[in-house]
């Protein structure tokens, strides 16, 4: 049953969807300007694309204690208004010929402040927006947004540069981004309970305790770490492998990309009735099985070099971890006090998707001394650990969703 959510939830939804678009549009512009203007290989892209991950590493723990003492609202309208920021600098970078491997670096790093704001603030907003019964509706719904613009933003940047160049992609991203802070300002968000004064440090230890402690979020926080390595392995190795070997141009790269986008819009929809149709324990099973599949797809272009086979893999690779994204989330807002879920979100971010910046350095340097095959089968090789991992784990017998903690 589809629960009325309010009006500032769906402003928050409104600007997450603008927030990921810019996101997603620009940090598929990056690699295939680096690619096509100044010829950067492998190492290169990985470079890029660790640096673009730090902040999740750097900034995930001191956001994830902003969220849960300060407005965050007001914490994501700044954040998205640096990557405003940054998106403009890049944009006259280009537009003056002085664009380098070091400015979009350098960039890239200031307008991911917005996601890691976004990725800590957003879940822990969400249960004081909506109530307990529409907690996986609502995660849902913002999840459909990110899918949407995985789709769009790929396939639309990939356009804009072989159309008319790369400066309109990244003009188009900032005013997303622009936007999505003007929506954000309507958001009531409601009043909280001061925090007791202690020592930062205590805060989040605080939070990393819970986690280590849960049956459920450990073994989820392992299976991310992984997972997360092994997908910007891919990344690290996909576009040049799409141009050099694949035969793609920069259209073809950003619509096999888009397909990620399509897969999770797919999934998004289709995540409520598997969630009702199998134990919810087997249901988050799901997005770790489809990550091999996708993974052993991906290297049968090896074998067979197509990029309608990419574009499946990637496909695949959307469909299956959204579903994971969306019950893992319930579940963590789920068996987390609200008042420590913008510190678990945090941790969670910082240990999983902190592992991004090791995976793209580990996928650059594989890229650089081995051949291609080398780094699609070390993508193999995690994704199958991740899914043992997670299937070794307690969540594999979960039957439901646990009943919610008290605030």
């Amino acid at each position: 049953m589809t629960l009325p959510l309010s009006a500032s939830f769906k402003r928050l939804a409104w600007s997450n969807l603008l927030a990921q678009s810019a996101e997603q549009l620009s940090l598929a512009a990056v690699p295939i300007v680096a690619v096509l203007l100044l010829k950067a290989g492998p190492g290169e892209i990985g470079l890029l694309a660790s640096i673009q991950s730090l902040p999740f590493l750097l900034l995930a723990m001191p956001l994830g204690l902003l969220a849960d003492r300060t407005s965050r609202t007001r914490l994501m309208a700044l954040a998205e208004a640096l990557r405003a920021l940054a998106l403009l600098l890049l944009l006259g970078l280009i537009v003056a010929g002085q664009v380098s491997i070091a400015a979009l670096a350098v960039l890239g790093f200031m307008a991911a402040v917005g996601t890691v704001a976004f990725s800590v603030a957003a879940p822990s907003l969400v249960p004081a927006l909506v109530p307990v019964d529409a907690l996986a509706q609502a995660n849902g719904r913002l999840e459909l947004a990110r899918s949407a613009a995985f789709a769009a933003g790929p396939a639309l940047a990939g356009a804009l540069i072989a159309w008319t160049g790369a400066s309109a992609a990244f003009v188009l991203s900032g005013m997303l981004s622009v936007v999505a802070v003007l929506c954000l300002r309507g958001i009531t968000e409601p009043t909280r309970a001061a925090m007791p004064d202690r020592h930062p440090l205590l805060e989040l230890q605080d939070g990393a305790k819970w986690v280590w402690r849960s049956d459920y979020l450990r073994p989820m926080m392992f299976c991310s770490i992984v997972w997360n390595i092994s997908w910007f392995m891919l990344q690290a190795a996909y576009v040049p492998y799409a141009i050099n070997d694949l035969g793609l141009d920069a259209s073809g790269v950003g619509v096999t990309l888009a397909c990620y986008g399509v897969g999770m819009i797919l999934g998004s929809l289709l995540a409520p009735r598997v969630v009702r149709l199998l134990p919810f324990g087997q249901a988050t099973l799901l997005g770790p099985y489809f990550s091999v599949l996708a993974a052993l797809t991906m290297a049968l272009t090896l074998f067979w070099p197509q990029g309608w086979l990419a574009a499946l893999s990637y496909f695949l690779f959307g469909a299956g971890p959204i579903i994971w994204v969306i019950t893992s989330t319930t579940l963590r807002q789920t068996v987390t006090p609200r008042a420590m879920i913008g510190r678990v979100s945090s941790i969670n971010i910082v240990v999983s998707t902190g592992a991004r910046p090791l995976g793209a350095a580990l996928g650059g340097v594989v890229g650089v001394s081995f051949p291609v095959s080398v780094s699609l089968w070390c993508v193999v090789a995690g994704f199958f650990l991740q899914a043992a991992l997670i299937t070794a784990s307690k969540l594999r017998t979960l039957k439901r969703l646990p009943d919610p903690l008290p605030d």
